[in-house]
């Protein structure tokens, strides 16, 4: 009779699988938003919300424009639900303060604006891909003074950024030109906003009242709750 046929057991060295030291991604000098379940959102409290773009070029006179009409379209697309109370462009960046009537409302808000500005900057520069460079990042604002120390953050983020010190005036690539909550101007003034930057380019006449009106917040804090604290100096810096 044959013999039964037996498996060889073969000895292999350990290079796959199993616990290794510095394994995984490496962390870069801005970690990613990390994956958790987001706190639960209320309609009366706005949102701090930034996104962050692989490419630098959104603060500039050539790719400011289409950023900003992407935003006031998305702000005017379902008003009742999602709204941009206000925004500025960065180099690599976007800060928004938004309303949203719930949690569904506020990420299907969130994700349906960078689709639009990631596809109208792409068509702009004739360039394909992947556009954000990480999910994005929100933080809810619950009381008068942390809503306006995050206007002021979001207004004058270019204070933070610059390299050299800026003097007073409304950032140009911000929703600073329709805001009513400066101490020294007002949009109701008749009278040219005082940029901080040169802007021959950007005319607030360029954009229809509809999608102004759009920007017009209507949660507690985010209109009268703030001023609690004092307006917003054009000639103001951020503290963080």
């Amino acid at each position: 009779m044959p013999r039964p046929l037996r498996q060889l057991a073969l000895t292999f060295p350990n290079g796959w699988g199993g616990a290794r030291a510095n394994a995984g991604r490496k962390r870069g000098p801005r970690p990613n938003t990390p994956h958790r379940a987001r706190p639960v959102h209320r309609a009366s409290e706005p949102v701090h919300v930034t996104l962050r773009a692989r490419l630098a070029p959104l603060r500039s006179q050539f790719v400011f424009p289409t950023v900003r009409l992407a935003l006031l379209r998305a702000a005017r697309r379902d008003p009742e639900r999602f709204r941009v109370v206000h925004f500025s462009v960065q180099r690599d960046h976007v800060h928004l303060v938004v309303e949203a009537s719930d949690a569904r409302s506020l990420s299907s808000g969130v994700r349906g604006l960078a689709v639009r500005v990631a596809r109208y900057v792409n068509d702009l520069l004739g360039r394909s891909g992947r556009f954000w460079a990480d999910r994005w990042h929100g933080r809810a604002l619950r009381s008068p003074r942390e809503v306006r120390n995050v206007m002021l953050y979001v207004l004058a983020n270019f204070r933070k950024h610059a390299s050299c010190t800026v003097g007073a005036g409304i950032d140009p690539f911000s929703s600073g030109t329709w805001f009513d909550g400066w101490r020294e101007w007002s949009p109701a003034a008749g009278v040219p906003p005082p940029f901080a930057e040169p802007a021959p380019w950007l005319r607030p006449c360029d954009v229809p009242q509809d999608e102004q009106r759009s920007l017009t917040p209507r949660t507690w804090l985010a209109t009268r709750g703030w001023r609690r604290h004092s307006l917003l100096s054009i000639a103001e810096r951020p503290a963080g």
